[in-house]
């Protein structure tokens, strides 16, 4: 398995939904890098927001967050 720079991209992406409520999405503006709105249009193409442009999380969404919420918490914990 590779994870390679697209699914970063998605990840960070991913990331910058709020947690407090499942109410709350983002917005990424036209100006915003070409990165970051390739990456958010990606995401919906996945079912994993409802809009192109971010929008809310979708079922998926919620769950992928919490994976990677998950996953940032195992990645970032000290050993030894």
């Amino acid at each position: 398995m590779r994870i390679n720079k697209t699914m970063i991209d998605e990840m960070e992406l991913l990331a910058k939904f709020p947690r407090a409520s499942h109410m709350q999405g983002i917005k990424v503006h036209s100006d915003a890098d070409a990165t970051l709105r390739d990456a958010a249009q990606r995401l919906f193409d996945k079912g994993i927001t409802d809009s192109p442009d971010g929008g809310y999380l979708t079922d998926l969404g919620l769950d992928l967050v919490k994976h990677l919420d998950t996953l940032y918490a195992a990645l970032s914990s000290k050993t030894g």
